[in-house]
């Protein structure tokens, strides 16, 4: 049994739905498939997701709800209107849309999380009247039916450990194409709680790993992963086989295939993902997997980089002779709600990376503070405008020269490296940036580990 999920950009229209019908058509073995809300139709369209949460803004603030309420019924009817389904097909999608605006709810976040959750909703009940429409014997199951029980976080829900036993006894015995839409379970109360990003790939995730899938297939509008982000490097190289860890780590680093939580339940179930397009599905994509075979002399399998860091930089003479030093230091951001990410250090000196939007003008002077007071540093600074750029690969410890020969291809790229975070992880090596030279290190990287490109800068200059 395989598990396929379809992304917005797949379901945006009828055209691109006919794509999926073939797709579902051309393997018996797809039985799941899960649903996100329609996409965008073209660049300047607005998703179905952001339509609702329009909506739901306009509710609570008391406006005129007929323009945004029709608006969103509209992108389901023309889509209904394609295929030529009845009226009657579409009556329950009205129903759906119209009665959020009456319901009544624990909290805002809760109502949100529904508003939300109703694009993929509607989305799956359409889906499964047009499978039937066109000759595909289907059902459509909510969550709630199935058994996809989350924890009480209205906007971030886990799944309960306990649904997975129902949801492999409800989806393994069905006959029909079972259409589940993604994004969203019920906590033990009957609300809906929505996962975070990338809600769709955690459902199909969960549903592959409940029912013991031989495959998750994830359809999307590209054809593979690439190594680097086209929008950096033109034309990279498509990866064919990733790790689960290369490709926890490759999304941690801003890889936007998947959010980098989203595989979590495939890769306990040891489910294999295989990364695949809409428009070309004949094309073999990439197989994500527990293992692969390892080519020690091409050890990288991609680089990635994602902005948004500040570092905070303390200096302490003796700060490794100091029991309980970075325990106090993080006692202090944990007091004030605020994660770390990395924490490279000396003997005298560390630094802190965190996502900078944790913080604001006022915590950032609460911080400083904190730090002066607690910690009496030599030195200290806050130190913005961070990316962090990270190679991955699995065999990148064992390859001698690894390092060397990625340090030599941001100098040769005129980048200066800030911060080196080696030796936490075994499939990868992460470097701190300055974001403005970001993107000249992302593609010096590329140049040596992906097109093997030779690195000259020493050829000149020797230190």
């Amino acid at each position: 049994m395989k598990v396929a999920k379809f992304g917005g950009s797949s379901l945006a229209n009828g055209a691109q739905i006919q794509k999926v019908i073939d797709i579902i058509k051309s393997d018996s073995n797809r039985r799941i498939v899960v649903v996100s809300a329609p996409g965008k139709r073209k660049d300047t369209d607005t998703k179905v997701t952001d339509l609702l949460i329009k909506y739901c803004n306009t509710v609570s603030q008391g406006e005129d709800i007929t323009g945004i309420q029709n608006k969103i019924i509209k992108r389901y009817q023309a889509i209904a209107g394609h295929f030529g389904l009845p009226d009657t097909a579409l009556e329950p999608i009205v129903e759906g849309i119209t009665k959020l605006a009456t319901q009544v709810f624990p909290s805002r976040a809760y109502q949100m999380a529904a508003f939300k959750a109703a694009g993929e909703n509607n989305n799956a009940k359409l889906i499964a009247a047009i499978f039937n429409h066109q000759q595909i014997p289907a059902e459509y199951l909510d969550p709630k039916t199935i058994g996809l029980t989350v924890t009480d976080v209205p906007d971030d829900a886990q799944i309960l450990p306990s649904s997975y036993e129902k949801l492999a006894q409800t989806l393994t015995q069905r006959t029909k194409v079972a259409v589940v839409p993604g994004f969203f379970g019920y906590n033990t109360s009957g609300e809906v709680c929505t996962f975070s990003r990338g809600g769709s790939d955690v459902t199909g995730a969960i549903l592959a790993r409940a029912v013991a899938a031989t495959e998750y297939e994830n359809f999307t509008d590209v054809d593979a992963i690439y190594a680097a982000n086209p929008n950096i490097v033109p034309n990279p190289k498509k990866i064919t086989n990733l790790t689960f860890r290369e490709m926890r780590e490759l999304s941690y680093a801003g890889f936007s295939v998947f959010h980098d939580e989203a595989l979590i339940p495939a890769i306990e179930g040891k489910i294999p993902v295989v990364v695949k397009n809409t428009n070309h599905p004949s094309l073999p994509g990439t197989l994500i997997s527990e293992h692969k075979k390892i080519n020690h002399d091409d050890v990288v399998a991609g680089i990635a980089s994602d902005s948004g860091f500040t570092g905070i930089y303390i200096r302490k003479y003796l700060m490794n002779k100091q029991v309980g030093f970075t325990l106090k230091l993080l006692e202090i951001l944990a007091k004030l709600n605020i994660s770390y990410e990395h924490m490279p250090s000396g003997i005298d000196d560390l630094t802190i990376i965190i996502r900078s939007n944790q913080l604001t003008p006022e915590l950032e002077t609460q911080i400083r503070a904190e730090i002066e007071s607690e910690i009496h540093p030599d030195d200290f600074q806050i130190q913005h405008n961070y990316t962090m750029v990270m190679i991955v690969g699995e065999g990148i410890q064992d390859r001698v020269g690894t390092m060397a020969a990625a340090t030599a291809s941001i100098a040769q790229a005129g980048v200066s490296i800030v911060m080196v975070n080696h030796g936490a992880s075994p499939v990868s090596i992460t470097f701190g940036i300055r974001t403005a030279d970001a993107d000249a290190a992302v593609q010096g990287l590329y140049d040596t580990f992906i097109a093997h490109q030779p690195i000259e800068i020493f050829a000149e200059k020797t230190f």
